[in-house]
């Protein structure tokens, strides 16, 4: 007999009848194979908004305010390239995690044809969503945002307008990590500029008046530093939960380990694919899990 850990609130039975397969119909019209993946959730469409609007902002600050009325033309020309890139690398990392498929269970496919097709062995253990009325895999867990049940789901991040699962984390991680930088460099470059003002005529070292320029200032610091400190703790949360193979769900309920533990460089080779390439740190690259090594286990 199977012993089955009391916290797991989860329609669990050993055998089809149970499971009550007749209650659960598949939805009339499947999501066809490369549709786009979108969660129409107003409060993470209101933040994906406020997301770019605060990047498009630095932008602006960093360019109209500080690089582009800037007489030190290498100075503008290599931090404005820099600059560009990261934001640009942040935007693009943010979109393919809010438009990526997160690894969603088939809904409704708790169908008595399917569970017969699993060929259950005697004493085997199958779970069962309730809520969307799916057979649920391993490490799977529901969010009541996406209404659908995520497969090693770390979290719903309303950031990005969607959970943060096996198939997005990279792209996540990639996005605080490349928000981080950019409000590390516009945090620096603030520093230099206010220095140069103070140094040099404050009607010289902006196309603003000195008020407006100082307000803009003073915002693009107070919104860097909160994002930088926010990412920071973000990126080294998702790393840390990448190395022990373990998602914030799982260390929160304090799950029982039911998988195989490998080592740290094989947990980040199969976020982020293999073999280990630029590819890591760019938003375009898909994973390929595919070719990587078989694993290594740690005793």
């Amino acid at each position: 007999m199977m012993l089955i850990p009391a916290h797991h609130f989860r329609d669990i039975e050993r055998k089809p009848e149970y499971l009550q397969p007749e209650k659960c119909i598949p939805p009339p019209h499947p999501s066809a194979v490369g549709t786009m993946w979108f969660i129409r959730d107003g409060c993470g469409i209101a933040c994906a908004i406020v997301t770019w609007f605060l990047v498009l902002y630095a932008e602006f600050v960093v360019l109209f305010v500080m690089l582009i009325p800037s007489r030190d033309y290498v100075y503008s020309v290599i931090n404005g390239i820099v600059f560009n890139l990261l934001a640009f690398l942040a935007l693009a990392s943010h979109c393919r995690a809010m438009l990526t498929d997160p690894g969603a269970v088939p809904k409704g496919n708790a169908t008595k044809e399917f569970i017969e097709s699993l060929q259950l062995k005697p004493g085997q253990v199958v779970y069962k969503c309730p809520k969307c009325c799916s057979i649920k895999p391993d490490r799977a867990h529901h969010c009541s945002v996406c209404k659908r049940c995520i497969r090693k789901m770390d979290h719903h991040c309303p950031w990005v307008n969607n959970c943060v699962g096996e198939n997005n984390q990279k792209y996540f991680v990639l996005f605080t990590m490349y928000i981080a930088l950019i409000s590390l460099h516009a945090l620096i470059m603030v520093g230099f500029h206010f220095l140069h003002c103070f140094e040099e005529d404050w009607t010289k070292c902006s196309s603003f008046s000195p008020p407006t320029t100082v307000i803009l200032l003073i915002l693009l610091c107070f919104e860097g530093l909160l994002f930088l400190i926010f990412t920071s703790v973000m990126f080294g949360t998702q790393v840390h939960s990448i190395c022990t193979d373990e998602t914030g769900i799982e260390q929160l309920k304090k799950e029982e380990r039911r998988w195989a533990k490998k080592t740290k460089w094989m947990n980040m080779k199969a976020v982020f694919g293999h073999p280990f390439s630029l590819g890591w740190a760019s938003p375009f690259a898909t994973p390929d899990q595919g070719k990587a090594d078989p694993y290594q286990y740690v005793v």
